[in-house]
């Protein structure tokens, strides 16, 4: 069997105190911290490696340097003789490092790009008036079904909102929106059945209809950014489409901070272009993990660091 590969980009939550650690002194990865470090005026190469957890947390941290870590495995792959995948996608925020991966977004135009969409999503909402939850062991219709019963519980009028934001594998999705909106759905969900309704440790709804501010903001940033043409295809999120047209990419990247991460779909669209090896690109396990329950026929691997790009070339030879 051919093994024709996509490459796929994680999101918030993979992150840790020394990610990069792994790599140890590789001279692409140190360049690609100088690059995104020049870019947004601050040493990420020490906040990635000496944190503190809660820096690294921060939203407006967290986003850069997911951004960084991804790109800079993608760059180790491709020094040390990678062959380019058949697609690229990312999870959520990850979408970006597939664009950097892509040739449509340099890494110096992306890195104060999601620092600016996550300070825009942190201000859309303050702390502590959104929430979001992981929904595990329900079908995801019966999650859409049951934030919609929650939000009318509320009764017409109602500021209050929540909504299925991350469809992640068929019996997990994250729900999204104001407190008090879910904690109405989790009761909800449970009472039909949900193993577990998670609280997330997030510090915004994000993906949520609430996020519609922060994506203004993003829209008029992406107007001034001059994007290059895609040399592998990017999956989107948003619309689970391959786009070229660098206004409709634009307008993919715009959506998606306010529209649900379609995950499953995502991976089963790479399945239908071929794809047999998913491969992880960046820290942690999380995607790869994603892949096999998703579809038990893909293989899912991860790239963070020496031995696993290894692994990785081994795998796909």
């Amino acid at each position: 069997m051919s093994k024709t590969f996509a490459f796929v980009f994680p999101g918030q939550g993979s992150q840790s105190v020394g990610m990069l650690d792994g790599w140890g002194d590789n001279a692409i990865v140190a360049e690609t911290l100088r690059e995104a470090s020049d870019a947004l005026g601050e040493d990420v190469a020490k906040l990635i490696h000496e944190g503190p957890k809660e820096a690294l947390a921060l939203t407006t941290n967290t986003q850069p340097v997911m951004l960084v870590a991804g790109v800079a495995a993608w760059r180790v792959w491709r020094a040390e003789g990678g062959a380019l995948p058949v697609a690229v996608a990312g999870h959520s925020l990850g979408e970006y490092s597939a664009l950097v991966a892509s040739g449509v977004l340099t890494l110096a135009q992306a890195a104060p790009l999601v620092r600016l969409r996550a300070a825009a999503m942190q201000e859309a909402v303050p702390v502590g008036v959104g929430a979001m939850a992981a929904i595990l062991g329900l079908d995801s219709a019966k999650v859409v079904a049951g934030c919609a019963e929650a939000a009318a519980s509320f009764g017409t009028g109602s500021t209050e909102v929540v909504e299925a934001v991350n469809f992640n594998d068929p019996a997990q999705t994250v729900i999204a929106g104001t407190k008090a909106g879910v904690d109405k759905a989790c009761e909800v969900l449970k009472a039909a059945g949900a193993k577990r309704a998670l609280p997330l440790p997030v510090s915004a709804p994000f993906h949520s209809s609430l996020m519609k501010p922060a994506a203004e903001k993003l829209r008029e940033a992406l107007a001034g950014i001059e994007l290059g043409a895609p040399q592998i295809p990017v999956l989107n999120n948003v619309d689970v489409a391959v786009e070229t047209d660098p206004a409709k990419i634009r307008d993919a990247l715009y959506r998606q901070a306010f529209g649900p991460v379609r995950w499953v779909e995502c991976v089963q669209a790479l399945k239908a272009r071929g794809v047999s090896h998913i491969i992880e690109c960046g820290p942690g396990k999380v995607l790869a993990g994603l892949t096999k329950r998703i579809d038990a026929e893909m293989v899912g691997a991860s790239i963070y660091d020496a031995a696993t790009l290894a692994e990785t070339k081994e795998l796909l030879a």
